[in-house]
């Protein structure tokens, strides 16, 4: 019989009484979670809450993949302070830091304990912090953003160099601390899906999904068929427009324009097929708690499916002609390149897990809606680079484009959305996962004991993958920044939430 600390096993979209999660003193809570990942498990979320009496509660959520499965466990601090996991299990390291800026709980022993976001209410101004030097001789610094070249959000780069060997990045991000997740805890309830949209505006379809399915399972509402498969096909879609786009932007940042033109004008065709589901190029105003806020008709869908294999096989020729391109393979094949082991240690998901051979999708792994009756193939590969980053979305885009016909073709018959979901369950905790474009979306909500949203913590893919980026640039030309930095694409506004 195993000695390991006890933890509550659930699935994917359950709800669980919040009484039932185990609760363990700091250096057992320690113990299990370290456990657990060392026998397999990752983290998927480590956050706090306040409780009705003002203390300080620590919960971990940890997938098993290999077996479906879900762990939760947590702990009651009784001073402001805990032992700190980030040594021995470094996906933590970012969770410990936000705890402790938000809850003033420090992590004891961590190895970098710097704030994840900047504060506009007291702290040291914005974009002032510590910063990692490495000393030596000929070692300089390269500082970049965070006001960049483009209309996107902010974000530092410190690059430490010799010459144009890159010896360390470090990753300040921050600098827009929207609220988010106290919004949804705590504004009017009509305003919450707005604000899960808008999470990583790239990912709206993914992050309302995730929103969505943990309202519905609080309140132990069942969504129609219809409805399921309309969502998959908008979380298809969403992820078909943004490989699309990185594509044609890693085209671009070699050099190769022929493809780089291609794909900037495809993912707009990808884009407007989503509008022809909702209106929206995004997504936004689809997925609503109970289904969709839309439903689509025969001579709809024959139209999106006559677009989309025109804009598949304008697709696969733009396509080719990169993969064709020596000059350009021989700048992606080794560039960047991660370890499957750094990949696992750190917690990676989404392609850029997938292109150092591990098995991370949440569609196959913790299946949700249409995925639980409906597969779509793996997409891997094992060499960890930019080749393999890029490769992934290639073949993502293949099974995506295949699944969507696919359901566009045989969507169930009946209604689009419940008339009402009623109120949530008190005293419950749920998990929610979607495999968004970037990786595993993870929401957990928690209710009070009057049925009320009493915390709702939001995990984007991009908050896992930062530091694989940093660590991926070690040993590389600085000139490789841009290429390494979109073969991953990640979010400033999911990481700053």
């Amino acid at each position: 019989m195993s000695s390991a600390p006890p933890m509550l096993p659930l699935r994917n979209g359950v709800a669980v009484p919040a009484g039932e999660v185990p609760l363990l003193p700091a250096e057992g809570f320690r113990a299990a979670v370290l456990d657990a990942v060392g026998s397999g498990a990752r983290v998927c979320a480590f956050f706090g809450r306040r409780t009705a009496d003002a203390a300080l509660e620590l919960t971990a959520v940890l997938a098993r993949d290999a077996e479906a499965l879900l762990q939760v466990v947590k702990c009651r601090l009784a001073r402001p302070a805990f032992p700190s996991l980030a040594a021995e299990c470094p996906q933590v390291q970012l969770f410990e830091r936000e705890i402790a800026e938000t809850f003033g709980a420090q992590p004891l022993g961590h190895p970098w304990p710097k704030p994840v976001r900047f504060s506009r209410e007291g702290g040291p101004p914005v974009g002032v912090a510590d910063y990692y030097r490495v000393e030596g001789d000929e070692v300089h610094e390269v500082a970049v953003g965070p006001v960049h070249a483009g209309v996107i959000e902010p974000g530092h780069f410190r690059f430490q160099c010799h010459g144009e060997r890159v010896l360390h990045l470090e990753i300040s991000l921050g600098y827009q601390h929207r609220g988010v997740e106290e919004a949804l805890e705590t504004g009017p309830e009509k305003r919450r899906i707005h604000y899960a949209e808008t999470a990583a505006g790239d990912t709206s379809v993914g992050h309302a999904t995730a929103y969505c399915e943990s309202v519905e399972v609080l309140a132990g509402a069942t969504i129609p068929p219809r409805a399921q498969a309309l969502r998959a096909v908008a979380l298809e879609l969403e992820r078909l427009a943004n490989h699309t786009g990185d594509l044609g932007a890693l085209a671009g940042d070699v050099g190769f324009l022929p493809t780089a033109a291609f794909c900037g004008r495809l993912r707009g065709e990808w884009l407007n097929l989503t509008a022809e589901l909702c209106g929206s190029r995004f997504g936004r105003g689809l997925v609503r708690p109970g289904g969709t806020a839309f439903d689509v008709e025969p001579d709809r869908i024959e139209r999106i499916l006559v677009r989309l294999d025109s804009t598949l096989r304008d697709l696969r020729e733009s396509v080719e002609l990169l993969w064709g391109s020596a000059s350009a393979m021989a700048r992606f094949e080794g560039t960047g390149a991660l370890e499957p082991g750094s990949a696992r240690e750190l917690g990676l998901v989404g392609p850029a897990a997938r292109a150092c051979g591990l098995t991370r999708d949440v569609r196959l792994q913790h299946p949700s809606g249409l995925f639980r009756f409906v597969q779509i193939p793996l997409a891997r590969w094992r060499s960890g680079d930019v080749f393999a980053r890029a490769w992934v979305r290639w073949l993502e885009i293949e099974h995506s484009a295949a699944f969507v016909r696919e359901q566009l073709l045989s969507l169930p018959d009946g209604p689009v959305r419940l008339s009402s979901i009623g109120p949530a369950e008190p005293d419950r905790l749920a998990v929610s996962l979607v495999e968004g474009w970037r990786g595993e979306v993870c929401h957990v909500a928690m209710t009070d004991s009057s049925g009320a949203l009493a915390r709702h913590k939001i995990v984007d893919p991009s908050f896992h993958n930062w530091s694989g980026l940093a660590l991926a640039m070690r040993e590389q030309e600085i000139s490789d920044f841009p290429l390494c930095n979109k073969s991953f694409n990640l979010s400033y506004c999911g990481f700053d939430l």
